[in-house]
């Protein structure tokens, strides 16, 4: 079995060989390294796979002197950018800044219609401010944005909404959480074709993990309880979520090769 880690964050302090050798050993054999903001966006950029590269909600009061260098950013490590994240909305903790924050997502969603890339969205609370920006923001990629909602959090019914829209649906170690429920349901409501499973390292730990730094070998455990909820045998699960995020994100798998020196770079995905 092979397992896709569709978003994962690295610290500076990160032994990232180590991490990958145990994600490895675990049957975890890609992994998209997602920034957010300046420090995220370089630690992705340590990792010898593909990146998402972005700004998220965390960053919206700095929106004016950030905007401008993403183009450049994207352009230096092209060869490496499988989407442009993490970005999105949060209505939890910064429901002060919303306002600035659907400026700001509104502004990357432009950016990844041009570049023709996907995205990687966080939504918190903010379904319908989500869907207002979605709706707003005019995309010729196709008929659909196409993209992915990580780290699922919300009801079927607003899952419905997103897929509608033409996003894949992602799930983090929450679905293992004895109160997420709604959680679970979501993820047995999302088509085989749309669902996807991630780390959100180093957060959100799965069960039996919980009150450890997460890392990309744990999503194995996220998967389990997703395909016992879907009533699914791990092997075809763990097949179908890899098949989809390769769709979305590419990636096949390569000889290792240092990071981003221009020659020779992996394709979206860290492969080992």
């Amino acid at each position: 079995m092979e397992f896709y880690d569709t978003h994962a964050h690295f610290g500076a302090d990160d032994d990232v060989d180590a991490i990958i050798a145990r994600a490895t050993a675990a049957g975890v054999t890609r992994v998209l390294a997602v920034g957010g903001d300046d420090a995220l966006n370089t630690n992705a950029l340590r990792t010898p796979g593909g990146v998402a590269l972005g700004f998220d909600r965390d960053q919206a009061g700095r929106a004016a002197d950030l905007l401008p260098t993403l183009p450049a950013l994207l352009d230096a490590h092209a060869a490496r950018v499988a989407a442009i994240g993490e970005i999105g909305l949060d209505a939890h903790y910064r429901p002060d800044t919303l306002k600035a924050q659907c400026e700001l997502l509104a502004a990357q969603l432009a950016l990844a219609d041009a570049r023709r890339l996907p995205v990687v969205i966080h939504t918190r609370e903010a379904d319908d401010a989500t869907l207002g920006v979605l709706d707003e923001v005019p995309w010729h990629h196709g008929d659909r944005l196409r993209g992915i909602i990580h780290s699922y959090t919300g009801a079927p019914r607003f899952a419905g909404q997103l897929l509608d829209r033409g996003f894949m649906v992602s799930f983090s170690g929450i679905a293992t959480f004895k109160s997420a429920e709604e959680v679970r349901a979501s993820a047995r409501y999302v088509p085989d074709d749309r669902i996807l499973v991630e780390t959100d390292s180093p957060y959100l730990a799965p069960v039996p993990f919980r009150g450890r730094s997460c890392e990309p070998a744990f999503v194995v455990h996220t998967a389990r309880r997703l395909a016992e909820e879907r009533q699914t045998p791990l092997e075809i699960f763990a097949a179908l979520t890899t098949a989809n995020a390769l769709e979305m994100l590419g990636g096949r798998k390569p000889s290792r090769s240092a990071p981003d020196e221009g020659i020779a770079c992996p394709p979206p995905g860290l492969l080992v």
